[in-house]
C-alpha cells in the first residue's frame, strides 16, 4: 500500500502560496494577530512535514543502532497487519526510507522520529534499514511524529489522545500539539479531558481499542470520576480473564459494569398488609419478581415469625394441597 512519504522539501524551495485576504470583521491586530502568526508558523512546520523525502539523501543503518522515539505514539501492535509488512518486505524490500536523527545524548546512535515498526520489521528479518538521517530539533521531531500518525487510518482516538498527554507531560504547547496531531483546540481539549480523567493504568490494560470513538471514551471519562467507579475499574482490570478479551471488549466491560454499578436496586413494592385482630403483629408483603417477602412488626413479630419458620414445611404441604385442589 502506497503511502504518503513524510518531511521531505525542509530544504527545498516551495511555489509561494496565494495570497489570502483577511476575512472582514475580524481583527488581526494586537494578541490576535500574534496568534495567528504563530498558528502560521507552527503550520509551516507541518506542511514541510507532510513533504516527500525524494531527493534526500538515503543511507542504510544497522536497526540495532536505532532507538525508539522520546515519545510513545502506538499502544501495542496489530501483529496481523505487522506480518503483512513483514511479508511486504521480504518480497520487494523497505520502499520507503525511516526518518531518524542523531541521537541527542549518545554518539554513534539514532533515534527514530517516524518508521518503528518499519525498523522492527528490518530487525525481524536482519536487514539494514534504509533511511534518512537528519537533526532535527525536537519540536520538529514531534510535529513530523505526529503528522505521519494522522497519515494513519488505523490510529484509534485513545492512542491520539495518548501521544497528546504524553506530549503535554515533556512540556510541549498546547499549540504544537494540535499541529502535531492536525487537531483544533476544542478537540484536543476533549482528548485530555479523557487521559486526565481515565488513570493511566486503567487505559493501558484496555488498550488500543480500535473500534471506540471519541464520545464513548469521554462517556467512560464521564462515568470513572466517582471513587467507587474507579476502584471497580482497578479490580476489572486485575480480574481473571480481561486480558485474554480483545480491547474493544475489555472497554465494553469495565463501562457496562461501572453503569450497572450505579443503577439503583430496585426496591420491592408493597402488595398487602395484614393486622392481627389482637393488634400484637401486623405484616407488610412485598413482592419484585421472583421474590416475596414477608415483614413482621409489632408485639409479637418475632415469636410469630418463629412460629411460622418452624411450621415452613407444613404451610408449604397446606399450599400444595391447596394448588392441587384448585387444579382438580
Amino acid at each position: 500500500m502506497a503511502r504518503k512519504d513524510i518531511f521531505a522539501n525542509i530544504t527545498a524551495s516551495q511555489s509561494p502560496a496565494p495570497e489570502r485576504k483577511t476575512t472582514p470583521g475580524y481583527a488581526t491586530r494586537g494578541a490576535s494577530r500574534s496568534m495567528i502568526n504563530s498558528l502560521s508558523e507552527l503550520a509551516e512546520k507541518a506542511a514541510l512535514a507532510e513533504q516527500s523525502i525524494a531527493g534526500e539523501a538515503v543511507v542504510e543503518l544497522d536497526p540495532a543502532l536505532l532507538d525508539s522515539s522520546f515519545v510513545s505514539d502506538r499502544m501495542g501492535e496489530d501483529e496481523a497487519a505487522f506480518q503483512e509488512l513483514v511479508e511486504a518486505i521480504r518480497e520487494r524490500g523497505q520502499d520507503t526510507p525511516v526518518l531518524v536523527r542523531p541521537h541527542p545524548t549518545s554518539e554513534g546512535r539514532y533515534q527514530i522520529v517516524f518508521g518503528h515498526r518499519r525498523v522492527r520489521a528490518a530487525k525481524l528479518l536482519e536487514r539494514p534499514v534504509k533511511a534518512v538521517v537528519k537533526g532535527v530539533s525536537d519540536i520538529d521531531h514531534v510535529i513530523a511524529q505526529g503528522q505521519e500518525n494522522s497519515a494513519r487510518e488505523n490510529l484509534s482516538f485513545i492512542e491520539r489522545a495518548t501521544f497528546a498527554q504524553n506530549l503535554t507531560n515533556l512540556g510541549h504547547d498546547r499549540r504544537i500539539i494540535q499541529v502535531a496531531l492536525s487537531v483544533d483546540p476544542p478537540m484536543l481539549t476533549r482528548m485530555l479531558s479523557v487521559t486526565s480523567r481515565v488513570p493511566q493504568n486503567v487505559i493501558a490494560a484496555i488498550g488500543s481499542a480500535k473500534g471506540i470513538g471519541r464520545d464513548r471514551w469521554l462517556d467512560l471519562a464521564q462515568q470513572i470520576e466517582h471513587p467507587t467507579a474507579l476502584a471497580l475499574s482497578e479490580q476489572l482490570i486485575l480480574s481473571d480473564g480481561f486480558a485474554s478479551l480483545s480491547s474493544e471488549a475489555r472497554f465494553d466491560l469495565i463501562l457496562s459494569e461501572i453503569k450497572k454499578a450505579k443503577r439503583p436496586a430496585k426496591k420491592a413494592n408493597p402488595v398487602g398488609e395484614w393486622a392481627s385482630a389482637d393488634a400484637k403483629v401486623t405484616a407488610e408483603f412485598k413482592g419484585a419478581g421472583k421474590s416475596y417477602s414477608i415483614s413482621l412488626k409489632s408485639r409479637d413479630a418475632v415469636r410469630f415469625g418463629r412460629f411460622i419458620a418452624e411450621n415452613l414445611e407444613k404451610l408449604h404441604e397446606e399450599f400444595l394441597k391447596s394448588v392441587k385442589s384448585q387444579g382438580d
